[in-house]
């Protein structure tokens, strides 16, 4: 989501978000930002630790034996053996036995590891710190986030004046006493009284909305449930908003992940049942879509973009609502924008006109403005034209435009007006990333956040008229940034493609070929992969790792090109770069085959599952987490179906052949010795279903040719990861930590 704009682009259902490895995050809005955190312990000597290492991994691991179903599946003519579809169905009490049977042998395993109780002491050590989010302008107050360190769910504060004494509107921690109970979305309504949120339990990407009378801290009886990927937008007089939902599903033996129905556009007024909501749109000939609809700055016009899956093409409609104080619901649609030929993000709006980022015909994006009054293509004017540089975003704020670009996978900040003149850059303290730009079109206050891999993220207040620029909170955490160096570097894929990579470690280090080095990736669904501080690879660091973030194609740093050149048939380029990263840092001394470990989340647990079939002899550990594994099903659960616009589907003849080369699950071959391997799920993920991870597990211990551990950790009450409580996130990633130290620290 991006905060701060007046109309919340229909949020990309990919299967995962990038930055699973950076700073935990106190902004539950952020549903794609999966900001886990890894820590590390103290110093151990490397000897020590490498024999206790070796003893570790000396014995195969008795591994339950599951069933093997006799099930095969006809690809035009290819048969295909799924023998643990059973595995699928996580509510049939055989998969249970078999979840409480693997999750047994990992923490049996795990506790021995050395440095696991380390890891965890430093990580809650480090985390201990007051986090904030940037302050978000709305219905006449500023809301923002904040943790005092180990909160489980960070809480929601308001105050009208920066300079008053904020107080507590919404904790989320009285939500749940294990703290898996988050809040997503906040909106509050023009006249500042009420709040609208959405609740996700068990990091399930179901929501309910609920409204809250601000004062009077109490909820309303206003509940409406089954939405996802949708927030509320409230009409200018405060009686009710906007929001989209799916149908309640159909009881199904396994209801969680059944695949979704098409999602409808309705209105609720405050005080009415939500069975008696007004629908707004729907698109019964047409399931696969998705609408976020909301009201323009001044009231209004009700704008709604139209997204199909997690393409990054657009539909845009707008319908006149005449008196923002007695909004005609009932108005009529009209189009903007009606064939899918490009990506617009909506910038914000003044009066009747409309700003629009798009990369139609502007690969690496441009702004234009529409008259709402006459929105013909032929009167748009192009107020910013594409440059050499990706324009990444932009907000509205105090009359100016607030551009932000990227340029090798880092951040500029600009102002422009708004006939498209260039009025200064606003200076960023090193080189690194920009993010949550939050604004309001009537008021000169911005507030964005600045991180890089040595500078923990910081929260600037500009003024966009006086060009004041200030640090408004900077986090106290126990690092000193002094002791090391990022270095960008530029290597050649196996195609002679140029690839960015970030390399973070110590200043002084050895190039002796001796380093264990954390390696990961995400390359998808336009993300980009940009420098942000994490704890995780802060402690790796400090223990004299290397951390390496190759800029992947497939990802969104260069604009669509980049983003397609690693989709559907040309996704072997993704695994590629990776490999030729590994193999770029084994070439410069830093490192060897067997001290590499590579880690991903989601699209990025695809990423270490592919590369890990491919070339097994390159790695020292592997970590997937909540990935996409099965490419030949992945389609056929919840939101699945979204995810064909970047990888394609197996349900066509093209689609499946190229998908069945690289499936990782289809891809691990008997006899072979994969280097220790760790997958990781959540028994209530209904986004990457945990099937995904239950059959590869299953199918890489049975093929495993040596002693190197394969294990799954399965949490339970845990979803895909958003709004998962910090106490989960220490567990886990201490453990994650742990492994692949114990894996390529001391390996020879």
């Amino acid at each position: 989501m991006e905060r701060g704009l007046p109309i919340v682009k229909p949020l990309r259902k990919e299967p995962g978000w990038a930055h699973r490895f950076f700073e935990y995050s106190t902004q539950g809005e952020l549903y794609s930002k999966l900001f886990h955190a890894f820590v590390g312990g103290m110093f151990r000597a490397l000897m020590l630790l490498g024999s206790i290492a070796t003893l570790a991994v000396s014995q195969p691991l008795e591994y339950p034996k599951p069933k093997k179903g006799d099930v095969v599946d006809d690809h035009f003519g290819t048969k295909v053996p799924d023998p643990y579809r059973w595995l699928e169905d996580t509510d049939a009490p055989e998969t249970a036995e078999w979840v409480k049977a693997e999750n047994v042998l990992t923490s049996a395993y795990l506790e021995k590891l050395p440095e696991r109780a380390g890891f965890r002491e430093q990580m809650t050590k480090l985390l201990n710190y007051q986090r904030y989010t940037v302050p978000d302008w709305k219905g006449h107050r500023y809301l923002y986030r904040k943790n005092d360190g180990l909160q489980n769910q960070s809480v929601i504060y308001t105050l009208n004046k920066l300079s008053d004494e904020p107080r507590v509107l919404l904790d989320p921690n009285q939500l749940a006493s294990d703290g898996t109970v988050a809040v997503t979305s906040t909106r509050v309504s023009d006249d500042g009284r009420l709040l609208a949120y959405g609740v996700a339990a068990s990091g399930s990407d179901w929501n309910e909305i609920r409204v809250r009378d601000i004062d009077a801290g109490k909820d309303l009886s206003d509940v409406v449930k089954w939405v996802k990927f949708s927030e509320p937008g409230w009409t200018k007089d405060s009686k009710g908003f906007f929001y989209s939902k799916f149908p309640e599903p159909k009881p199904t033996g396994n209801q969680t992940f059944a695949t979704l129905a098409y999602q409808k556009v309705y209105y609720h007024r405050l005080g009415d049942p939500a069975e008696k909501d007004r629908l707004i749109y729907e698109r019964s000939d047409d399931p696969d879509l998705g609408f976020g609809a909301e009201v323009s700055h001044d009231g209004r016009y009700l704008l709604m973009l139209v997204n199909k899956g997690a393409e990054d093409r657009d539909l845009l409609y707008f319908k006149d609502l005449g008196d923002p104080k007695a909004p005609n619901i009932e108005a009529p649609f009209q189009p903007i924008v009606d064939k899918f030929e490009g990506e617009f993000k909506v910038v914000g709006s003044i009066g009747n006109r409309l700003y629009l980022v798009t990369d139609l015909n502007a690969p690496r994006y441009k702004i234009v403005e529409i008259d709402l009054t006459d929105p013909s293509r032929d009167h748009w004017k192009e107020v910013v034209p594409e440059s050499k540089e990706l324009l990444e975003e932009a907000s509205l704020v105090g009359g100016k435009l607030v551009i932000k670009y990227l340029v090798d996978a880092k951040n500029r900040l600009l102002v422009f007006d708004l006939e498209g003149r260039q009025e200064r850059e606003i200076g960023l303290p090193a080189l690194g990333t920009v993010g949550s730009l939050s604004g309001d079109p009537d008021r000169p206050e911005l507030f964005y956040v600045f991180t890089s891999f040595l500078y923990p993220s910081t929260i600037y207040r500009y003024d966009v008229s006086s060009g004041q620029n200030m640090v408004f909170q900077k986090p106290s955490v126990d690092f000193d940034p002094d002791r090391y160096e990022t270095k960008q570097i530029f290597y050649a894929s196996n195609d002679g493609t140029k690839i960015p990579m970030f390399i973070v470690c110590k200043k002084g280090l050895q190039l002796d070929g001796n380093n264990p080095v954390f390696l990961t990736g995400y390359g998808g669904f336009n993300i980009s992969m940009t420098p942000s501080f994490g704890a995780s690879y802060a402690i790796w660091i400090e223990k004299g790792g290397v951390f390496a973030l190759p800029n992947l194609r497939g990802g969104g740093e260069y604009g669509r090109e980049w983003h397609e050149s690693g989709m559907k048939e040309h996704k072997q380029h993704v695994f590629d770069d990776f490999i030729s990263a590994a193999q770029t840092l084994i070439d410069a001394k830093y490192t060897t085959a067997k001290k590499i470990a590579i880690v991903g989340g989601s699209n990025g647990g695809l990423l270490v599952g592919a590369v890990l079939t491919q070339r097994p002899d390159l790695f020292g550990a592997a970590v997937a987490e909540v990935g996409v594994l099965d490419m030949l099903r992945f389609q056929k659960f919840t939101i699945g179906w979204a995810w064909q616009s970047d990888y394609g589907s197996s349900d066509t003849p093209e689609g499946f052949q190229y998908l069945f080369k690289y499936s990782p699950l289809h891809n691990i071959k008997e006899g072979t010795c994969y280097p220790p391997t760790l997958v990781t799920t959540g028994d209530h993920d209904d986004r990457v279903v945990p099937g995904h991870s239950f059959k590869f597990a299953a199918t890489l211990q049975a093929a495993q040719a040596c002693a190197n551990p394969v294990l799954i950790r399965i949490e339970t009450k845990a979803g895909h990861g958003s709004g998962k409580p910090i106490s989960k996130i220490i567990e886990e990633q201490s453990d994650v930590l742990a492994f692949i130290w114990n894996s390529v620290a001391g390996a020879k």
